[in-house]
């Protein structure tokens, strides 16, 4: 632990509020601090608590354990010289040293739907929930605490560092900006008042010590990944006071802190609290997944008969590697008041609930791990917002329409749909949820927003707004899309020739279960797989014979874009596939040479002119490069589905284990990156931890 490292972890609590840091205990970015409590789940994300600054004293000498950066570039303390280990499971915890002691100190940010069937990760029947007053059971809090070993008594000093700002944002000190405390028994009341504006209030309470109020700011800290990405980099904190803890060799001290007021009923903070909500937290994973049920070669006893089966799993599947894989899925799965029910953040830090990045998450996060009910509320809530045939990719915090502003959200949600339907055999569910099928077919062949219809000559779908971006390439500047893709895309109609194959099968479902008409429903179904064989015949307009490869859009004028794109990719990978076995061969070859790297594909040809092999700098140069030879991870999924869907018989041509290394050893520890350099070393960037990312990952990883 000789260097600076700054790889990163990540604690969130199902409701948005996050813990974030780095193996160092250095802040590096304004995202990094130890409750951010998202004030309306999953939203309004506040810092509350940065961190507290430790020292030890043992026999007269005094040792700062803190490392911070500051505006002028310099590093003080260097507590992480004496730091000895770092481990992320099952929580983060560090252990710092020298010849005669060690302090251990240890974070948990416990589950933050309490006294509901949320407390074991399961969703009503309808996807919220279930439960008359759900805001008083938010609970945002984060528990810490530290273990002391040695051979003689030390003193531990706990300075508080606060602060009360939206997640963006710095803070800076000024006049107006004050923090009242009241003080209790082992507790201390915190609240921020600015120009007259009262903050969140939250408390901390200890279980030994003695509080000292000594009220001072500490300005200037730095922030390098933020001076590296262009963005304001320098912060104010708060301190009000610090702690002092006699401690005993083998003693430990515990800290809460929490928001709201000190409630009588929260129960009484002991040593064993933070075990326990460890041993909670592993409760609810486990009741979750089934771990510990079975065992490869394990024999269960099944039945009321007792007879024993052997269940032999596959060795992933049972490793720590995958529970792992599955308690990172389960950071992104969060509640949102607004909507009563479950979503989906895309990512951390900076990320809120997408639709797109949702439904394409799903499978992985939901259906893999046989969170049905999650699937369903997801698909429920989704369907519930369908509005002229689109669904939302983004929900308000408060009442209000949601956003509309995704060409493939809804196609997207008709695959899932699918998927989802293929796992579970609901047909009470699809029959429930057919008219917003209906309703989505009616809109993008009759037309709705951005002009998205139906071309009434071929059957493909096109749009032409020329201020948006609707794909999943969505990046504008200023007024101008980087790539703009209005016209014909090729996943968007591939995306639509599998709706269209889906609700022709789920018409002729429905009628031959007796939901609703039986002759009319065989009549729609009829009707829309001659729809669905029309577009398949007009996907061929995509072909592009000379480069073996898939135009990725035509556009408004008939004009073709031939640059090699992953798009091409996602269109063979859907439950319905329009193209030949011989095109998708030459497909995959192509993309194999030119976009698969180790970590997912590049979103260019590194030979096409417009390609940018570097992720970095201001906003302005990654927003342009955001989709112009950036690697996205999660289309590592979509390459593995047509991959064994054209070369079933060939292994695939990448090795998993430099993905899984990314995943346990590197960026965020224990999550995966949302974007990487589409040039080598393939530097991980973007967001340290992403929904669709971790899901595809766990979909497909055998």
């Amino acid at each position: 632990m000789a260097d600076l490292d700054t790889r990163e972890w990540l604690l969130t609590n199902g409701l948005g509020s996050f813990a974030s840091g780095t193996v160092s205990d250095v802040r590096t970015r304004t995202y990094h601090g130890w409750l951010f409590a998202a004030t309306n789940p999953p939203s309004g994300r506040t810092l509350l608590i940065s961190h507290l600054e430790a020292s030890l004293e043992v026999l007269g000498e005094v040792v700062a354990l803190g490392t911070n950066f500051w505006s002028n570039r310099q590093i003080e303390p260097t507590g992480y010289e004496l730091l000895r280990c770092f481990d992320i499971n099952p929580v983060p915890k560090w252990i710092w040293g020298k010849d005669n002691w060690q302090l251990a100190r240890q974070l948990v940010m416990p589950y933050g739907l309490v006294g509901t069937e949320e407390k074991l990760g399961k969703w009503g029947e309808r996807g919220e929930v279930e439960q008359t007053n759900a805001q008083s059971q938010f609970s945002h809090r984060i528990l810490i605490q530290y273990r002391y070993e040695g051979i003689d008594a030390a003193i531990l000093r706990l300075r508080l560092l606060i602060a009360d700002r939206g997640f963006h944002s710095q803070q800076t000190a000024s006049p107006e900006l004050q923090f009242s405390q009241l003080l209790g028994q082992k507790q201390v009341c915190l609240q921020a008042i600015n120009a007259g504006h009262f903050g969140t209030t939250w408390h901390l309470r200890w279980t030994q010590g003695n509080y000292q109020p000594d009220a001072v700011w500490y300005w200037n800290y730095g922030l390098p990944e933020e001076t590296q990405r262009g963005l304001s980099d320098r912060e104010d904190l708060y301190s009000p006071g610090y702690l002092s803890v006699t401690l005993q060799p083998g003693d430990t001290v515990t800290l809460e802190a929490r928001v709201g007021f000190p409630d009588p009923l929260a129960g009484i903070l002991t040593p064993e609290t933070f075990a326990e909500a460890v041993e909670a937290d592993q409760e609810r994973l486990s009741q979750i997944f089934g771990w510990g049920k079975q065992e490869e070669g394990h024999i269960e006893r099944k039945g009321e008969e007792g007879k024993e089966q052997l269940k032999i799993t596959p060795p992933l599947l049972q490793s720590l590697t995958w529970q792992q894989l599955l308690k990172a899925g389960d950071q992104f799965i969060v509640y949102r008041a607004s909507i009563a029910g479950p979503t989906i953040i895309a990512g951390y830090h900076w990320f809120d609930d997408w639709g797109r990045d949702t439904l394409i998450a799903l499978p992985g996060l939901a259906l893999v791990p046989q969170r049905f009910d999650l699937a369903k509320g997801l698909l429920r809530t989704f369907g519930h917002y369908c509005r002229n045939g689109l669904i939302p990719n983004t929900f308000p915090d408060v009442d209000g329409e949601p956003s509309y502003n995704s060409i493939d959200a809804a196609l997207w949600w008709i695959e899932t749909l699918g998927l989802y339907l293929e796992a579970t055999q609901d047909w009470q569910f699809l029959a429930e949820q057919f008219p917003i099928v209906q309703q989505i077919h009616k809109a993008f062949v009759g037309g709705t927003r951005y002009n998205i219809q139906a071309d009434a000559t071929d059957g493909l779908i096109g749009w032409d707004a020329r201020s948006v971006a609707l794909t999943w390439m969505d990046v504008v500047i200023g007024a101008e899309p980087v790539t703009p893709r209005c016209g014909k895309p090729v996943e968007i109609n591939a995306l639509w020739y599998s709706a269209l194959c889906w609700v022709s099968q789920w018409a002729e479902r429905l009628s031959q279960l007796q939901f609703g008409e039986p002759v009319r429903l065989a009549k729609q179904a009829q009707r829309y797989a001659q729809q669905a064989q029309q577009v398949k015949l007009s996907l061929q307009k995509f072909w592009n014979p000379q480069l073996g490869y898939l135009y990725d859009t035509i556009e408004p004028d008939d004009r073709r874009n031939f640059q090699i794109r992953p798009n091409a990719v996602l269109a063979l990978s859907l439950h319905h596939c329009g193209f030949s076995p011989q095109q998708g061969c030459q497909i995959l070859d192509l993309a194999t040479t030119s976009l698969l790297t180790p970590y997912g594909l590049r979103s260019l040809d590194p030979g096409d002119p417009e390609y940018i092999g570097k992720c970095a700098g201001g906003p302005h140069a990654r927003d342009h490069a955001y989709h112009q030879g950036t690697v996205w991870s999660w289309l590592i999924g979509p390459y593995i589905l047509a991959w064994q869907r054209f070369y079933p018989n060939q292994p695939l041509p990448f090795d998993w284990q430099l993905l899984l290394n990314h995943f346990l050893s590197d960026a965020c520890l224990g999550s995966i990156s949302e974007i990487f350099d589409g040039d080598p070393p393939h530097t991980p960037r973007g967001a340290i931890a992403q929904a669709w990312s971790v899901a595809e990952v766990i979909r497909h990883i055998k």
